[in-house]
């Protein structure tokens, strides 16, 4: 059995039919369905009729599958439902969202097909099949010794033809009774039985390990069958498809016509019996347009008879009837009649009552109505008249072409004179009576006990649609005679279901179970004219009796689509396909490229993978018994060459009796009489009916089959074809384990060596690697015997061709190669350049290659020590005596000692980052830098081309070209000393391996070493997180490696000095000045634009990330030690905007402080004993808002003072001048915007402050174009009270009055100086306060005339919360942004739920993206949702990014709006919640793909509107991907 350890994961999508794509799997695997983004979240139900463990298959009979999620609930990311295969056949899934299907497909299982008496596994790549005719074989008592050929000649298959009692015309595939045994098999002293045949089957299975298969043919029988005059209605026939009745009549026309040419009745119009000319194909087309036509009357089918009509209508009209039109678009039609007599069709006569009124009751009236509906009549019956003629036109086109065929064309039959056994074309009815004359006969068709005998013919159809039954009604192929008919099969008609023709259906399941009782497989005849729903139905009675049934078939749909609807429904293992449709040796290696394999030096791919449409498997023919002779087409010649290239095929492979045997035509299925040859090792090559390894190309083909079954048997399953010139073919195969290659080189002749010139040159071959023998040489060559002649009582072969064979010599005793040198291409390469000299056309040569042996050790070793990543290297591995010391240590042991800030380095950093080191990011020429320099950067390369097997890609490239990158990556790391740099000494150590194997091998061994440190570093780093994490889905674990991307030490610290009296923290020593110095972990904003120096560190940004990146994560002590860094900067009760380590800091924003505040709020609650932060010190760097920066230690303070001091101040109200004010801090703000205000509104508790010259929340966009004259002016000022500033405000000092009356926090409220008084406003008040205006002044009420509302005119939607209150521009207040949805997470009491859910409903509608906010409704007039930074125009509102906040989707605002439903959707009810989480996972799925699919593995700041992509944004965002982790923590 295959490892059962192989997971494929079928991603479902909603509406997502996948009916035409094939999904191949072996038995052994575990199928995983998991929901796709449109569905997750949603209630998805997966139905198959796979059967549950114990139970049988029943196509119709489907169960639901159980839902696995193996982290709990937060998401759908890891949701998934298990099929574990373990029985071949095709399977169907669907899956339903609230009981409506939404999508579906099939699944094909590969039987595992098993010989010899111990039951050994032949792998479906093994399969070397060889087709007889059955009744070639003779007596059943000479069979062994014509099979044993097919034995001694390598085979491991044969496909025997129909061994039925064969119809009249003694076709192979017209079978007189599906039940008998051919008779012909019998001797007259013993009959040969099922049984007889069964037991020399499983002989050949056990004794020698041969499989058989055998044809079964369900579309028609022969014409002779006696069932079938028992049983008319199971074929298509004038009473049960009477719309045949037309075409009948013309086809017993065409029979008398005929019969009358061959009769020389027609010579005086010029058409002999002997048709030879152009002039005589005229005169046929003349006597039938002429003569045959009128006589027929055709058109009378389908016409109404004009005065019956007329009469009838005129009754009803004097009767008074009179109709109105129901329907308008109604008009007079043909209502065909069913029973197609002539002039039988009618119209409807309401419509016509309805459409002819006359304008009174008068006989006038009525005359004149009655002539129009005449009239109407008349020129419905002329357009049937026309419609006939274009089928009549058709109809003669198709004959005469028949007539050229069969009669003129130089590779058609030359039937000669017209005559009864060669009609002037095939008869499309049986017709068992006596003859008569035609009118005579058409009598007949009216009579059912003998209409029911006149059978319609099977054939096939050109170009036609497979899926569609051309004898059913609506199609007219008979009345076209487009039909190329086999005049001995009748059509069998089967219905839709057994219960239709319940004989038909009984017969056919006999016939199917007594061959799948003896047979181990079958080929479905005529498959693409085959009925789907019968085939399925006869394969499943097949299957439940032989469960590894191999199924194959030939289809001729001309489309891969159409070809996997066959596959899939039938569950068909193998497709046959046929090198004789190559029209050149590049055409043949082609197909040997696109039938099987995968490229020389393909990555390993993961055991749990998506799984993937695949192409059918082949069953690969040289050629097939249906077709004509390769030798007549190409010459003898090519026999051996292209038979080699057909067997290097990765897939089944086949050849037809005969040809191994250089028989020079085709062995006919219909008039081929003669016996095979039988075996005999002392026959000569002219001793009729005998053969042996002299006889044509059997001892090459002996070779070539060993080698096919071993190549499949022990996994060559990479493969490399090569056009070496225009005759010439390499096929290489290539072993992954062991590296191990076999090169088969063959020289075509396509055209006949003795007649076409070949060229004497053959270019030199390079073959890397170490040629260990050659498997294999052989020519075909002529000898000298008497020639060929067709020999009366056996099938013969040309005698006077053979093959000249050597096996397993080594190099230097070949006749074909002249000189073999070898040459080092590179360090570790070896090539051996061969030189030809007879390697003349019909010549093949095979090597057996392995790798040099200090290449072979080196593979060896490497695959030693990644078995501790995947037992998958087990095979090919050595043992490693001589490895560098730290080599013997696991990878995992020498990882364990690294950090998550260490892993910050190993995994990541991008170019800003290490070019403050004074690296930078690989560079991977002709394509573009990598986005890392750490190991994510080369995995998200390696992601995109490991599935693909993506070789050309230039990454690919540049490693087979030089060690530059894997340098690189070892290089870098032990450049950085400590626990970085023993990972770079073992990834060194490895790659001193690495470097030892040829260059086309690097590739995928590198990838292997990266995937295996890379997936151990990953495991490391979640193992030091939360248990959120740990237990966490996969999308929880991937957005927390944002975590490690984002949080980093650099050579320079970003933080300022903690107080030298806190506890833990990390000290390095300075590698310039030799002083110890802190190191602690800053918060980049986002990746690459603020990663490095002073731009990396913002307080907003930090404070908003913190909670998900750090706290969820449990990076406790590292976001402690941010806090209090942040805290010691302190300034006019301001965090810095932009840190500069706090000695260039801006303090131009009003919200960083509150969301510092917020953050120490989070640490308490979510950190054991966080409370306890509070007391920690805090150095304080500006003692007073106006003293110099102070070296940390100076003045130490506890965090609540610093706490203490933020609301003190901005209840006293802050006012200053930023420092350093004019350009040269900020080259676009005006003077007046340097000025900062904040304050509390003493009535309402909100804080406010900002002007219209500068912006102090996060929409922050200044503008800078002197074209479009915004240049100094902030486009979003939010000056006033900003509603989520508000919000945090009221979520603080709610804490703080908790904390204060837990005695953990000192203070109960604020002294501040008010008009010379002090004056104390304690918490509890101030909470009152906002908690009293906030939804009065904030919400935009639903009634037009509410008296809060200040400015009624400048409403333009109700029911939401206002971006702010009290701003200068008091239309910025009734903007809809998303801002308030922050408001509502963090202070929640302030909303009333009712009005809060209408707001988010609103926010819903107008402002969700697929990934982000819209930053302003797309209703105001200055929303524009693409942001373009570079765009500078005379465009106010957009010129140099102008709009930033204007539209542009951002993606933090939408983890707030989504909190913010899920906690009031708990309060508004179960049923509500229920459809939230369902909204949330469907819009987090969108993230999760992003996610994923991003070689950043991050998520964007912003996207420009409906999710596109901005160039413009950071790729990966801190708080973007910290927003998303808080969502799922919330969940």
């Amino acid at each position: 059995m295959p490892p059962s350890n192989q997971t494929r994961v079928l991603l479902l999508n909603a509406m997502e039919k996948r009916e035409k794509t094939l999904f191949r799997l072996e038995q052994g695997f575990e199928l995983q369905f998991r929901l796709g983004p449109t569905l997750q979240g949603k209630h998805v139900t997966v139905y198959t009729n796979y059967p549950a463990s114990g139970e049988l298959f029943y196509r119709r009979k489907f169960r639901a599958l159980s839902w696995h999620n193996p982290t709990g609930r937060e998401d759908d990311s890891d949701k998934y439902c298990k099929l574990d295969l373990q029985i071949s056949g095709s399977y169907q899934y669907y899956f339903s969202h609230e009981n409506e299907k939404s999508g579906g497909g099939y699944i094909v299982v590969d039987p595992i097909l098993r010989v010899g008496a111990d039951n050994q596994v032949l792998h479906l790549d093994c399969v070397t099949l060889q087709t007889f005719l059955a009744k070639c074989l003779g007596p059943f008592e000479e069979w062994e010794d014509r099979l044993k050929v097919a034995k001694e000649s390598g085979y491991n298959m044969i496909h025997f033809t129909p061994l039925q009692k064969l119809g009249l015309s003694r076709s192979c595939y017209s079978l007189a009774d599906q039940l008998e045994v051919n008779p012909d098999f019998s001797s007259p002293n013993k009959k040969c039985t099922w049984s007889n045949i069964g037991n020399l089957v499983e002989k050949m299975k056990n004794e020698w390990n041969m499989l058989c298969i055998t044809d079964v043919v369900y579309n028609h029988t022969a014409a002779n069958s006696e069932w079938i005059r028992v049983h008319p209605e199971c074929g298509y026939n004038l009473v049960n498809s009477p719309h045949l009745k037309p075409a009948w009549i013309l086809d017993r026309a065409l029979w008398h016509l005929s019969c009358s040419v061959a009769e020389g009745k027609y010579r005086d119009k010029g058409l002999p019996p002997s048709i030879e000319n152009d002039h005589h194909l005229n005169c046929i087309r003349k006597i039938i347009w002429e003569d045959i036509y009128p006589k027929i009357k055709l058109w009378e089918f389908f016409q109404v008879d004009v005065n019956k009509a007329v009469q009838q209508f005129k009754t009803l009209l004097t009767q008074g009837n009179r109709k109105t039109k129901s329907d308008p678009n109604q008009h007079l039609q043909i209502i065909q009649d069913p029973e197609y007599k002539r002039l039988g069709c009618t119209v409807d006569m309401n419509i016509a009552l309805a459409t002819f009124i006359p304008h009174s009751n008068g006989p006038a009236a009525i005359e004149e109505c009655c002539n129009w509906f005449q009239k109407k009549i008349e020129e419905l019956n002329a357009e049937q008249f026309q419609q006939t003629a274009y089928h009549q036109e058709q109809a003669v086109t198709c004959l005469l072409e028949t007539v050229v065929y069969e009669r003129l064309a130089d590779h058609g039959p030359k039937q000669g004179s017209v005559s009864r056994k060669y009609p002037l074309v095939t008869r499309y009815f049986t017709y068992p009576f006596k003859e008569m004359t035609l009118e005579e006969e058409e009598l007949l068709m009216h009579q059912p006990d003998k209409a029911c005998h006149f059978l319609a013919h099977n054939g096939w159809v050109m170009g036609d649609d497979p899926l569609r039954n051309f004898a059913e009604p609506g199609s007219n192929v008979y009345l076209r005679r487009e039909l190329i008919c086999w005049g001995d099969s009748v059509k069998l008609r089967y219905g839709n279901k057994p219960e239709d023709c319940p004989y038909l259906w009984a017969h056919m399941k006999k016939y199917t179970e007594i061959t799948a009782k003896y047979f181990h497989g079958v080929r479905l005849d005529n498959c693409h004219s085959t009925p789907l729903h019968v085939a399925e139905y006869m394969l499943d009675t097949a299957r439940k009796l032989r469960a590894d049934l191999y199924v194959v078939a030939e289809l001729f749909t001309g489309s891969e689509e159409l070809d996997n609807i066959f596959v899939t429904r039938l569950g068909l293992s193998s497709l046959i396909r046929e090198a004789m449709s190559a029209y050149n040796s590049h055409e043949e290696g082609r197909l040997v490229y696109r039938f099987g394999g995968e490229p020389v030096g393909s990555f390993v791919q993961p055991r749990l993978r998506p799984l993937m449409p695949a192409i059918a498997h082949a069953l690969f023919m040289d050629v097939t018994h249906d077709n004509e002779c390769p030798i007549q087409h190409r010459s003898e010649y090519d026999a051996l060459p292209s038979s080699m290239i057909v067997s290097m095929a990765c897939c089944a492979t086949g050849s037809t009796k005969g040809y191994d045997e250089l028989v020079p035509h085709q062995i006919s299925v219909v008039s081929e009489e003669r016996f095979y040859a039988k075996w005999n090792p002392a026959a000569t090559p002219s001793t009729p009916g005998e053969v042996n390894f002299q006889t044509g190309i059997i001892a090459g083909r002996l070779a070539m089959n060993r080698l096919h079954q071993e190549l499949g048997a022990k996994g060559f399953i990479q493969v490399f074809v090569d056009q070496v010139d225009e005759d010439i073919v390499a096929v290489t195969r290539h072993c992954p384990n062991t590296h191990q290659s076999v090169v088969a080189v063959s020289r075509t002749a396509f055209r006949d060596p003795k007649t076409s010139s070949y060229s004497k040159e053959v270019p030199q071959m390079c073959i890397p690697g170490k040629i260990e023998e050659v498997v294999l040489e052989a020519r075909t060559i002529e000898r000298n015997v008497s020639p060929y002649k067709k020999d009366e009582h056996f099938i013969n072969g040309l005698p006077n061709y053979t093959v000249e064979i050597r096996e397993h010599i080594q190099i230097q005793e070949s006749k074909i190669i002249k000189q073999a040198g070898t040459a080092i291409k590179g360090p570790n390469e070896f090539v051996q350049e061969i030189e030809f000299e007879n390697l003349t056309p019909g010549s093949v040569i095979i090597f057996r290659v392995s790798l040099d042996p200090k290449a072979q050790e080196a593979v060896g070793v490497l695959r030693n020590h990644l078995i501790q990543f995947s037992p998958h290297f087990k095979s090919g591995s050595l043992p490693d005596d001589r490895s560098a010391p730290i080599l013997k240590n696991l990878f995992s042991s020498i990882a364990s000692k690294l950090t998550l800030a260490d892993l910050n380095q190993v995994l990541y950093r991008c170019d800003a980052e290490e070019q403050e080191d004074g690296g930078g990011c690989y560079n991977i020429p002709n394509w573009s830098p990598l986005k890392y320099a750490g190991l994510q950067g080369l995995m998200s390369v390696m992601a995109d081309i490991r599935p693909k097997n993506d070789l050309g890609h230039p990454f690919c490239g540049n490693l087979r070209s030089g060690d530059w990158m894997i340098d690189y990556v070892s290089d870098r790391l032990i450049s950085r000393a400590g626990a970085c740099a023993e990972v770079g000494k073992w990834l060194k150590a490895m790659f001193v391996y690495l470097k030892q194997i040829p260059r086309y091998l690097i590739p995928c061994y590198f990838d292997a070493i990266l995937v295996g440190a890379y997936t151990t570093l990953l495991d490391l780093a979640w193992s030091q997180m939360s248990s959120f994490v740990q237990n966490g889905s996969t999308f929880v674990k991937h957005l927390s490696l944002g975590s490690v991307q984002m949080c980093g030490i650099g050579k320079y610290p970003s933080l300022p000095n903690l107080s030298p009296a806190l506890h833990d923290v990390p000290y390095r020593m300075n590698e310039i000045t030799k002083e110890k110095e802190q190191c602690c972990v800053s918060l980049a904003a986002g990746l690459p634009h603020f990663s490095s120096g002073i731009f990396r560190c913002w307080g907003r940004d930090t404070f908003i990330a913190l909670r998900g990146l750090m706290l969820i994560t449990g990076r406790y002590l590292e976001a402690r030690n941010i806090i209090l860094a942040f805290a010691s900067t302190m300034r006019h009760g301001l965090i810095p905007n932009l840190l500069g380590q706090g000695t260039h800091a801006r303090f131009n924003c009003r919200d960083a402080v509150w969301w510092w505040l917020q953050c120490i709020q989070d640490y308490c609650k979510i950190v054991p004993n966080g409370t306890d932060i509070l007391k920690c010190p805090v150095s304080r760097m500006y003692p007073t808002d106006d003293s110099p920066a102070q070296p940390a230690g100076t003045l130490d303070q506890p965090l609540y003072e610093v706490i203490q001091e933020a609301m003190q101040q901005h209840m006293q109200g802050i006012e200053f001048r930023e420092r350093n004010a004019g350009p040269q801090l900020d080259r676009n703000m005006r003077d007046e915007g340097f000025n900062v205000t904040v304050g509390v509104d003493h009535e309402t508790g909100f804080v406010f402050g900002g002007n219209r010259f500068n912006c102090g929340t996060w929409m922050d966009k200044m503008g800078e174009s002197d074209r479009a004259r915004n240049k100094g002016i902030p486009a979003t000022p939010r000056d006033g009270s900003a509603v989520e500033i508000v919000g945090l405000c009221k979520s603080t000092i709610r804490w703080l009055l908790e904390l204060s009356k837990k005695k953990v926090f000192p203070y109960q409220g604020v002294n501040i100086k008010r008009h010379g008084k002090k004056e104390t406003i304690t918490y509890d008040e101030w909470n009152r306060k906002i908690q009293g205006h906030f939804e009065k002044l904030f919400f935009v009420s639903e009634n037009p005339a509410d008296a809060n509302e200040k400015h009624p005119n400048l409403v333009h939607k109700r029911g939401i919360y206002k971006d702010s209150y009290g701003a200068s521009s008091p239309w910025c207040d009734y903007q809809l942004r998303p801002n308030f949805t922050i408001a509502m997470v963090v202070a929640p009491e302030i909303f009333s739920p009712e009005k809060a859910w209408k707001a988010l409903e609103i926010a819903e509608e107008k402002l969700l993206g697929p990934l982000g906010m819209k930053t302003l409704d797309p209703d105001d007039m200055v929303y524009c949702g693409v942001y373009d930074n570079a765009l500078d125009s005379d465009h106010y509102n957009v010129a140099k990014g102008f709009n930033y906040h204007q539209g542009p989707e951002w993606l933090w605002p939408i983890g707030y709006f989504l909190r913010a439903k899920l906690y009031f959707s708990r309060l508004i009810g179960p049923e509500m919640y229920a459809k939230t989480v369902v909204l949330i996972k469907n819009v987090l799925s969108r993230h999760y793909v992003h996610l994923e699919r991003s070689s950043w593995k991050g998520l964007p700041e912003l996207t420009n509107e409906n999710g596109q992509y901005c160039p413009f944004s950071c790729e990966s965002q801190a708080w973007s991907i910290a927003v998303i982790l808080e969502v799922l923590y919330d969940l």
